[in-house]
């Protein structure tokens, strides 16, 4: 059996050698990812922690950060919920437009931030195709917060879409079937059959589409009207700053979202492998 497995081992790789996959993979993270975020870290201890405080202390940037991430949480809670229920539905349903509908799915992927910014300004705008209906009942979507959450929830749907799909179609019926004919209701069976099964990939799709909104600008920047203090995102701030030549203030910015991102993404992370030990023990 020993010599069995060693022979198997020693077959060659279609794939490089660990040595030479290793050191391209470091390579290119380090290019990619380490590198630049150790530059921004190290402009960042070059301001002094003092400094970075004092610009975080202002109004206008403690503001913006705090719309950015609690628009992102709240549209990334939004997507964990629709999300479940499209892929649920694209992959249990056979309807017509099913192929359609599935691949409209990844028309945030391909379409471009920017022409999805202006896209959703044109609908939600108080002369728009929509704006023109929920204008009577007292309610405007472009140029507010609620514009900032449209946006978000619109480039963060496929990831949670995407992430859960596969995960629902390797459920087999025949638990949701054993689970009937012993009694369970259908709500019962989702909350303590299916959901355990789904939660890992759900968490995962929470933090991508988190991760996606916090930073997005391009999709934003056309239907968030950008006043300060009330529709201003974090990213646009940092812009702001650029082009008035404070870079301390916006790599004190960058630097915050940084951490901030860093501790969510964390925090998530931790609980996903609490689930997957705890339902993979179950």
């Amino acid at each position: 059996m020993t010599a069995m497995r060693a022979a198997r081992f020693r077959q060659p790789s279609p794939l490089p050698g660990f040595g030479l996959a290793l050191g391209t993979t470091l390579a290119m993270l380090s290019l990619i990812v380490i590198i630049p975020i150790g530059a921004l870290l190290l402009k960042g201890a070059g301001i002094g922690i003092g400094d970075i405080a004092a610009n975080l202390a202002k109004p206008r940037v403690w503001a913006a950060l705090l719309l950015s991430f609690r628009i992102a949480l709240l549209a990334a809670l939004f997507n964990l919920a629709f999300g479940l229920a499209l892929a649920w539905v694209l992959v249990r349903y056979d309807f017509p437009g099913r192929r359609l509908l599935d691949a409209a799915v990844d028309l945030p992927f391909a379409l471009p931030t920017a022409v999805a910014g202006i896209a959703l300004t044109t609908l939600y705008a108080p002369n728009g195709a929509f704006g023109q209906l929920l204008a009577p009942l007292g309610i405007k979507v472009a140029y507010t917060p609620l514009g900032i959450w449209v946006a978000l929830v619109f480039v963060g749907l496929p990831f949670v879409v995407r992430t859960v799909q596969p995960v629902v179609a390797e459920i087999d019926r025949e638990i949701e079937e054993a689970s009937a004919t012993l009694g369970a209701y259908r709500a019962r069976t989702f909350l303590r059959v299916i959901l355990p099964m789904l939660t890992p990939a759900l968490l995962t799709g929470f933090a991508l589409a988190l991760a996606r909104g916090v930073g997005e600008y391009g999709s934003v920047i056309f239907i968030a009207g950008n006043l300060p203090s009330v529709s201003e995102i974090a990213p646009l701030l940092i812009v702001i700053r650029l082009e008035e030549f404070d870079y301390d203030g916006a790599v004190a910015i960058a630097v915050a979202m940084l951490a901030i991102s860093f501790a969510m993404l964390l925090v998530i992370n931790l609980v996903q492998v609490w689930s997957r030990r705890r339902f993979g023990d179950a």
